[in-house]
């Protein structure tokens, strides 16, 4: 089913932005202060580390204008 997927690199990384010890970039960045960046700062390093996790948006916007062309 589209938006299941193993959460254990997703799940580590989002109680580091819930403890506040997430940075953007390296540890030496800013805290990361919004949800929506500690989510997509989740999701890009559970796909470093092999994980399954859905598509990036501008991907499945790009698949869905495929579709509607055909």
């Amino acid at each position: 089913m589209p938006g299941h997927y193993k959460k254990g690199k997703v799940e580590k990384v989002m109680g580091e932005y819930k403890r506040g010890e997430l940075h953007s970039g390296s540890k030496k960045g800013p805290k990361v202060k919004s949800r929506k960046q500690a989510i997509a700062i989740a999701m890009s390093e559970a796909r470093e580390a092999g994980e399954e996790v859905p598509m990036r948006k501008s991907s499945m916007k790009r698949l869905s204008m495929r579709r509607k062309g055909k």
